[in-house]
C-alpha cells in the first residue's frame, strides 16, 4: 500500500502539548512511510520547533510577526487564521489528509479537515468562542485522545469520535542522567514539580493553596512550576497568582520553558508531581511523569481517572491536593510506579501512528 500525503498542522513552535503531541505522531506517521509535512506559525520570529525533529519530517514554520501593541487576543486569533490559510492554501490539494490539531489550524483550512479535539474549552472572548465551535462542527472527522472527551463531543455535539490515546517519549523519561537529576536536587533541593505553566486551565491558583497548607509538614519542599507559553493573556490572572503568593507567604519557583534536554531529568529528579489541570483530554506532562517514576497527583476529572486509574492520587480540592501531595512524597508504594512505569511504556506514539493510519484510510476522501 502506498503511502499518504499527510499535513499536520498546529498553532506554535513552542512545547504546549498540542505541539508535542503533533511533532510526535509526524515522527512516528514518517517512520510508517508516509510523506508528512507539518505546517504551523512561527511566532516571534521562530523559523524552527522547540526541539529538532526528524529529517523524514518536512517542517513549513509561516512567519508570524508581532502585531501592534493594542492587538487583542481576538484579533490576534484571526490574524493568525488568516495568515496560516493564506500559507496553505496554495498547497492543500497535494495531500491525502489534512489533519488540523488545533482550532486556529482547521479555522484556517475552513474545516477542510480531520480534527484531533485534545479538550473541550469554553472561552468568552467573541472570536475564540466562534473559532472553536467551527473548529468542532466543520471538520469532516474527528479524532479525541480520551474516550471522556469522545463523549462530551457526541453529547455536546452528537459528533462521534475516533479515540486515540497519545503516546508519550517513555525512554526519554525513563532513563535519565543520574549526574543531570543530581544537578537539579543540588539546585533546587526536594520538590514538587508541575508543568504547563501558571494559567486558569492548570488549576495554578488551587495548586498555589494546596502548597501553603503542605509546607506545615513539609517545610523544606518547594514548588517548581516549569513551561508556561501561550498563545492566551493570562497577566490578570498571574497577577492574582503573585498576589496570592505574597499573602500565603510562600515562593514558588518559577522556571518558564526549561530546554528540551534539560526537562526530562527536571521531571524525574522531582519528589512528586502535581496536575491538577480543571480541563484535560489526556495528561501528557503526566504520563511523562509516571514513565519517569515520580509519584503523581491529579485532579478528580473523569477524564485522568480513564486516563492515569490507581497509578494516581485523586484530589477535587486544594485541601485535597495537599494531603495527597504529602502522602506522594512519604508513603508512595514502589508497586505504584511500577505500575505508572508499565502503564507509560504501553503508550507508545508507534501505536498511535498505526492507529491514525487506520483511521484515515477508513475515511471517504472523494
Amino acid at each position: 500500500m502506498t503511502g499518504l500525503g499527510i499535513a499536520l498542522l498546529s498553532y506554535s513552535t513552542k512545547p504546549r502539548g498540542g505541539v508535542v503531541h503533533t511533532l510526535a505522531l509526524a515522527e512516528a506517521l514518517a517512520a510508517t512511510g508516509q510523506d508528512v509535512t507539518v505546517w504551523t506559525l512561527g511566532r516571534g520570529g521562530d523559523s524552527g520547533f522547540f526541539r529538532p525533529v526528524d529529517p523524514a519530517v518536512r517542517l513549513r514554520i509561516v512567519p508570524f510577526p508581532d502585531g501592534p501593541p493594542q492587538e487583542s487576543v481576538g484579533e490576534r486569533i484571526l490574524r493568525s487564521i488568516a495568515v496560516l490559510g493564506e500559507a496553505f492554501e496554495p498547497f492543500a490539494a497535494a495531500y491525502d489528509i489534512v489533519h488540523a490539531q488545533d482550532c486556529i489550524s482547521a479555522n484556517a483550512v475552513d474545516g477542510r479537515c480531520v480534527r484531533t479535539v485534545h479538550h473541550i474549552d469554553h472561552f468568552t472572548t467573541p472570536e475564540l468562542a466562534a473559532c472553536h465551535e467551527r473548529a468542532i462542527v466543520e471538520p469532516y472527522a474527528h479524532i479525541c485522545v480520551s474516550a471522556s472527551v469522545a463523549a462530551e463531543l457526541t453529547d455536546g455535539w452528537g459528533i462521534k469520535a475516533e479515540v486515540v490515546p497519545n503516546g508519550v517519549a517513555y525512554d526519554r523519561f525513563a532513563t535519565t542522567d543520574p549526574a543531570a537529576r543530581a544537578n537539579w536536587r543540588s539546585r533546587l533541593g526536594g520538590y514538587v514539580l508541575t508543568v504547563g505553566g501558571i494559567e486558569p486551565r492548570k488549576g495554578s491558583l488551587d495548586l498555589l493553596e494546596a502548597y501553603a497548607l503542605l509546607r506545615a509538614g513539609h517545610p523544606a519542599v518547594r514548588l517548581v512550576i516549569a513551561g508556561g507559553e501561550t498563545l492566551f493573556d493570562y497577566r490578570d490572572y498571574r497577577t492574582r497568582w503573585e498576589n496570592r503568593a505574597a499573602e500565603l507567604g510562600v515562593e514558588p519557583l518559577v522556571l518558564g520553558q526549561v530546554a528540551e534536554d534539560e526537562l526530562p531529568s527536571l521531571v524525574a529528579a522531582a519528589d512528586a508531581f502535581a496536575f491538577p489541570s480543571v480541563k484535560e483530554g489526556f495528561g501528557l506532562a503526566a504520563m511523562e511523569a509516571l514513565a519517569a517514576g515520580v509519584p503523581l497527583v491529579v485532579r478528580d476529572l473523569p477524564v485522568l481517572h480513564e486516563v492515569f486509574g490507581a497509578t494516581a492520587r485523586f484530589a477535587a480540592t486544594p485541601q485535597d491536593l495537599a494531603t495527597e501531595l504529602g502522602h506522594a512524597l512519604t508513603t508512595d508504594a514502589p508497586a505504584r510506579r511500577d505500575a505508572g512505569r508499565a502503564l507509560a511504556a504501553r503508550h507508545t506514539w508507534a501505536s498511535a501512528a498505526h492507529s491514525h493510519l487506520d483511521f484515515y484510510r477508513s475515511l471517504d476522501r472523494t
